[in-house]
């Protein structure tokens, strides 16, 4: 990983207006298999993984390690939020920083959630890892998230060819106590 350094985790649950950030649970396994089977999920993420493959490979708690957050609305899994460190990131602009990544499962696009659960995330991340910048990568053709990188604050630091499509790779500058 993912390394986040001396971070306690897991942290106690992050509540929003709407959406609480959690630790993942064994109830969680049906939703991540689902995440990681949606062909629409992974239009832009090299697309999906077999669900046969996933029933037998994923652990029944799956993702529990430091900064790997399950969105949770009314007490179902709608999404996940990963903050890891990009140690082997293989642009130099990302390399040891720490990623920004996201997954919803399609029926709750369009609401909002994905803002509402990021800036959560990054809130936090912010109070325990104050003044680290955070990176996050998309493809340009994904629309959705090139908006809402935008909206978190991310600025484009590069575009670059990779997986047979333009990249964007954005940085957040880290809060001081000045910020």
């Amino acid at each position: 990983m993912i390394d986040l350094g001396s971070v306690v985790w897991p942290p106690a649950p992050i509540k929003t207006e709407r959406l609480v950030l959690r630790e993942p649970e064994a109830r969680d396994r049906p939703a991540f298999i689902e995440l990681l089977a949606s062909p629409e999920v992974h239009t832009y993420l090299g697309g999906p993984r077999p669900r046969d493959e996933l029933e037998r490979e994923i652990p029944e708690v799956p993702e529990r390690w430091p900064g790997s957050f399950v969105v949770d609305l009314d007490g179902a899994m709608i999404g996940q939020i990963l903050l890891r460190r990009a140690t082997g990131h293989g642009r130099p602009a990302a390399a040891g920083k720490v990623d920004l990544g996201y997954m919803f499962l399609p029926r709750a696009w369009g609401f909002g959630y994905a803002a509402e659960a990021c800036a959560a995330a990054l809130g936090w991340f912010d109070g325990v890892l104050p003044c680290e910048p955070v990176v996050l990568h998309t493809q340009s053709a994904n629309v959705g998230s090139m908006r809402l990188a935008a909206k978190l604050g991310f600025t484009e630091v590069e575009r670059f060819e990779a997986w047979d499509a333009e990249q964007w790779l954005g940085l957040r500058a880290p809060v001081t106590s000045s910020d």
